[in-house]
Formats: structure tokens, sequence, C-alpha cells
């Protein structure tokens, strides 16, 4: 990063163009919490480890980079979620919103779509509601679908799913709510995670799609999110 600022130089965010987040994909979700809602594109540099909301780094040709560069646009999932003790609490997932098992004892889920129960109970570690930009994430670990990003879909994955045995998820269109109903939660805790953001001992969770907020991302041509995603399916 150093060598970024002394040859570029640095400045307000709040002033900038574009917005340069030097690190990994994880700094990369922390710069679009931060400066979600505004309307200033991000470009990711890599100086982590998978960095594949990131470009490759060049110190020298950084400008010429930002010029030529493609955007992707992205949509963020919020969430409402219910605790036992009657708080709701919301929050945002870039990636996706996942339930999980809080002990040994496996989670029981009832999945709700736009209203509508679709599956009465689900045994399973747990499960999660991906976006295009998150399916190659955890999703992807959990054996759920690679979305392209233009897609107008979200994934519905489980993880470790117990019952039913064979169930690999669904897509949904991109503006279907799910709901997330915990069976028996006080024998059977369940947590709720927005990417990061944990909420403890969940009763029920509403997520779905937030078109009014968008994030734009800059990727160097030939190195397009769309690519990368079509190249994870064919692993390499």
């Amino acid at each position: 990063m150093d060598a970024f600022i002394k040859r570029y130089g640095n400045c307000n965010p709040n002033e900038a163009d574009v917005i340069v987040a030097i690190g990994g994909d994880g700094f990369m979700l922390e710069t679009l919490r931060a400066y979600m809602g505004g309307d200033t594109p991000i470009y990711g540099i890599n100086c982590g480890t998978v960095g594949f909301l990131m470009n490759p780094q060049d110190l020298d040709g950084l400008g010429d980079h930002i010029e030529a560069a493609e955007p992707a646009v992205i949509h963020p999932l919020v969430m409402t979620a219910k605790t036992v003790t009657g708080e709701s609490i919301s929050a945002m997932g870039i990636n996706e919103i996942s339930l999980f098992r809080q002990t040994r004892q496996s989670a029981h889920v009832r999945l709700h779509v736009n209203g509508e129960v679709r599956m009465e109970k689900l045994i399973c570690d747990g499960v999660l509601l991906a976006t295009p930009a998150g399916s190659t994430a955890y999703n992807l670990s959990a054996h759920g679908p690679i979305l392209p990003i233009n897609a107008r879909m979200l994934a519905l994955t489980p993880i470790s799913a117990f019952r039913p045995r064979r169930w690999r998820g669904a897509l949904l269109p991109h503006d279907a709510s799910v709901t997330f109903e915990t069976i028996n939660p006080e024998h059977r805790p369940v947590s709720a995670v927005a990417d990061n953001e944990e909420v403890r001992n969940v009763v029920s969770v509403t997520a779905q799609e937030d078109r009014k907020t968008s994030m734009t991302l800059l990727f160097d041509r030939g190195h397009s999110l769309d690519e990368r995603i079509l190249r994870e399916q064919f692993d390499y």
C-alpha cells in the first residue's frame, strides 16, 4: 500500500473519483460496506490470498487500468432477524445471508419463499442465501451453484443437509423474499450472519435483495467479474 500511496498520493475518499482498495476480498467487503449507498466506484488491488473481487497488482499502470476498467454493479441482501428475546435486528450482506447451528444440535429450519412454506423441515448445519457476487464464495464451498454477475437470481443453498438428504438447494428470482423459521430455537439455537455481522439465537430471518442500494466495482479488461465467474465453472 505504501508504494501505491508514494507513487499516486492519497485523498479523502469523499472527494475521490475512484476509491482504490488494496488488500484481499475481506478488505474489499469492508470497503464496500463502508461506502455502500454512495456512487463512487471501487477498484481493488489484490494483496491478499484469493482476491476474487480484486485486480492484479501493477504499480506502474494503475491510472491506465482504472481508465480502461469495466464496471460491475452489484446489489446487497438485507436481512431482518428476530431473536428469542423479541429483538428485531437488520443487517446488510454483500455476499450472503447465512444461518448456522450454535451447538452440537443440528438446526431445524422451515423455509418460506414469498410467504409460502416450501420446505417444512430442513435438518442441517445451516443454510444460506447468496447473491451472484457471493455465489463463488461460501456458497460455492457449500456446493451451491455459481451465478453470472448479471443473473437476476439468488442461490438458496443448504450447508451439510441431513434431511432431505439429497436436497441441493434452489435457484430463486432476485426479487424473492425468503424467510428462515427456526424450529425449537431454545433447544436447537441458530445464529444468522450477514457477511460478518452475526445475530445469535434467532427465531426467524427474512432476507431479500435491496435493489435500491447498488455498488460499482471496477475490473481490468479481460479480468472482469463475469470472466472470473465463467472460469470458476471450468476450474481454471
